[in-house]
């Protein structure tokens, strides 16, 4: 059954975007791009403008209204446009209407961009209000269709419309619609019934039919008047389009009929009458090359493809013109090097809600409007992820200045230049000349009587300990890999281990020796050199079997400690190049030896009493005193430096001075003294006869001790020396 109300549309003019759908418009199609497509090619000329922050204006109606919402449909799925508000001009528009517009639009500054779907009457009284409030060179139009490249619009308010960026359906001249259109007179264009009442407006002027007012100024048509030699002319800018819509039209119906009346003129059974939805199949189907020679061609909507040429409204040289400034067919093309901002400048305004945050700063999006944001700084060990986003560098990276992104922290350890190991390294060299000079003068005079009675064993063991401590220093401040780090924790307790194990062995000597004497004439045990070196090998091999047992469980590795100089202001932070050896290893690792020169301290209080040169005894004790003075110092500097972003420096230098001086006070108050003899005063350097036996000499001693407390107060302490003399010599002797 033929549809006979289904009767197929081809409209030239028709862009609402509602007319694209298929349930409602089924029959209707046109050659002129529907808004949908309009509203795509403005969206892409904001974005490439780089403006986000737009306003919109629409004349109330289909046209306006649907072009509006087509364009805000777009932005929303383009994510990048944001709309500051909408518009809506009313058909009847009250008087301060456009002014009330114009003041909406300016409450907002920063969208200086003003969308415009409206007819041209409404774009001329919106840009006269804009002028009214002194507004020109603030708003930047970007106008459809309706306003393309007409000149009603903006005529006598071209400033006002400067820099007015218009699209417009792509179009051509017809030449030969305007030879033909030029060519019409009232003789050769009678079928025309309403050319006559077209030539009296053309022209201004009356056709003889019309009685004639005396004064009203009107001429008598003279019939020799010429179309755009007697008035001005412009093609009308839909012909291409009418005449494109005519073949379209003409084509579909030669194809129909050539298929349903082949061979035959006229109509035949079969189109008569024309079936409406077998014609609209063959419209849809239309694939012709139109007037101008673009394609003529519908999708499955009925829709013709978009085209469309992109016009900036232009003053130079104090003369207004339509320049084409490029064109959109699916995707945008501009010409940006043609375009002329108000002023005649060159640089695109900025249509903006928030100004682009600085390198290192985030973005933070208002709430509901995602084109406005507060730009936030990426603070601390913060760099910029993305636009939105700040992220925590790895530990092991800092960020670069403007906080864009990390880089490697940089690595530090104690340099051998720096002030902070000159002063520990000299005294180290001091120290370890000074302990090979002491070294070497007892090896030259090792049989002297002073030398002998120092015990010589325990003394050069002693000197082993010293020089130890001495070259640890070069050890903390070598730079840290395994092997450093092995020998670090092998040493550093080591020497002070060796020193203060053979004080400890020598003022336990002294002790047993004077309170054996107390109770009993015979000697103490183990107080023979040979016993003395396994006594303080054994306190040694303490030190050493702590050291393997740390070894098996967390072998030895340097690292890279971040957290140790993690300062607040990222550029002052460094890493620092160290041994795995914490601050509680390193007490733990200095702690026996620690523990053995309390406990040689006690017994060098203990022994304070014996006769002054026995066995060194107040020297040991002065030493041991002087040396806990200068740890108990070094505690709280070591502690109290820990939070400190120099403690590597800090404590690695009190530290190594720590050790060193230790040493030095055991080398210059136990050795330098004998030195000075053996090597100035070599007449004291004798030994004095003695022929009495250790037994002896412990009973006077006791003797002495118990009945005649102030034998020691004879002249010149005869008494005293021979009796020391003799058990140095009995001792070295045993």
């Amino acid at each position: 059954i033929s549809c006979l109300i289904c009767i197929p549309q081809v409209s030239y003019a028709s862009t609402a975007p509602d007319l694209s759908d298929n349930t409602r418009y089924d029959f209707f199609s046109r050659v002129v791009p529907p808004d949908t497509y309009q509203a795509q090619a403005m969206v892409d000329i904001v974005r490439a403008m780089r403006w986000n922050y737009v306003s919109t204006v629409a004349s109330e109606g289909n046209y306006g209204e649907s072009g509006v919402d087509a364009f805000i449909q777009k932005s929303r799925e383009e994510g990048s446009v944001c709309i500051s508000q909408s518009v809506k001009i009313p058909r009847e528009p009250k008087p301060g209407e456009f002014d009330k517009i114009i003041q909406r639009l300016g409450d907002n500054p920063n969208a200086r961009v003003v969308i415009i779907f409206a007819n041209e009457d409404d774009i001329r009284r919106l840009l006269q209000a804009a002028k009214k409030a002194n507004q020109t060179g603030h708003f930047l139009w970007v106008g459809s269709d309706s306003w393309g490249s007409k000149i009603s619009p903006v005529l006598h308010q071209e400033e006002m419309a400067e820099g007015a960026v218009t699209i417009l359906p792509k179009r051509q001249n017809i030449r030969g619609f305007d030879r033909y259109f030029t060519s019409r007179t009232l003789e050769n264009n009678r079928r025309n019934i309403w050319f006559a009442e077209f030539w009296e407006n053309n022209f201004n002027c009356k056709l003889s039919r019309h009685a004639l007012k005396k004064g009203s100024g009107v001429k008598k048509c003279t019939n020799q008047e010429r179309i755009g030699k007697d008035s001005s002319y412009e093609q009308e800018g839909k012909v291409m389009f009418v005449i494109d819509a005519v073949y379209a039209m003409a084509h579909a119906l030669h194809n129909m009929h050539k298929d349903l009346c082949p061979g035959k003129v006229g109509l035949c059974s079969k189109m008569d009458p024309v079936d409406g939805t077998l014609l609209l199949k063959y419209i849809r189907n239309v694939k012709i090359a139109g007037i101008a020679g673009s394609p003529v061609q519908f999708n499955e909507n009925g829709d013709a493809p978009g085209r469309y040429d992109i016009y900036q409204y232009q003053i130079k040289n104090k003369t207004a013109e339509y320049k084409t400034i490029g064109h959109w067919t699916d995707q945008l093309y501009l010409n940006m090097r043609a375009m002329q901002w108000p002023g005649g400048g060159k640089q695109v305004p900025t249509s903006i809600c928030s100004q682009p945050c600085k390198p290192g700063w985030r973005k933070k999006i208002v709430k509901g409007i995602s084109c406005c944001w507060h730009c936030e700084r990426c603070d601390g060990y913060q760099y910029q992820h993305d636009l939105y986003t700040c992220k925590m560098c790895r530990f092991d990276l800092r960020p670069n200045k403007n906080h864009t992104g990390c880089q490697p922290i940089p690595i530090v350890k104690l340099e051998w230049s720096s002030p902070w190991a000159v002063i520990p390294v000299l005294i180290a060299i001091l120290g370890i000349i000074a302990t090979l000079f002491v070294v070497v003068t007892f090896i030259r005079y090792n049989d002297t009587p002073i030398v002998k009675a120092s015990g010589r064993e325990l003394s050069y063991v002693l000197l082993t300990g010293i020089f130890l401590c001495y070259a640890t220093t070069f050890l903390m401040i070598s730079t840290p890999d395994v092997g450093i780090c092995s020998l670090r924790r092998i040493f550093l307790g080591l020497g002070m281990s060796i020193s203060y194990a053979a004080l400890l062995t020598k003022t336990n000597r002294i002790y047993r020796i004077f309170e054996q004497g107390k109770m009993t004439v015979s000697a103490p045990r183990f107080i023979s050199p040979a016993s003395q070196l396994v006594i303080t090998f054994s306190l040694i091999s303490v030190q050493l079997l702590g050291v393997c047992i740390w070894f098996a469980m967390d072998p030895s590795q340097a690292l890279i400690d971040y957290e140790d100089q993690r300062t607040v202001d990222p550029e002052m932070s460094r890493g620092v190049l160290k041994c795995d050896i914490s601050d509680l290893s390193l007490i733990c690792l200095l702690g026996y030896s620690m523990l053995l020169m309390v406990t040689c301290t006690v017994y060098a209080i203990k022994t304070r009493g014996v006769p002054e040169t026995f066995n060194e005894a107040k020297p040991i004790g002065f030493t041991m005193y002087t040396t806990c003075i200068i740890w108990l110092a070094f505690i709280p500097i070591f502690f109290g430096t820990s939070q400190s972003t120099e403690k590597m420096y800090i404590q690695t230098t009190t530290l190594t001075i720590s050790v060193s001086l230790s040493a030095s006070v055991s080398l210059g108050m136990l050795y330098m003294p004998k030195v000075y003899v053996v090597l100035f005063h070599p007449e004291q350097n004798v030994a004095k006869r003695s022929t009495r036996s250790l037994k002896a000499v412990v009973t006077a001693a006791t003797m002495s001790n118990k009945f005649n407390p102030k034998a020691s107060l004879r002249p010149n302490g005869e008494a005293k020396s021979e009796l020391c003399e003799n058990l140095e010599t009995q001792g070295e002797q045993v």
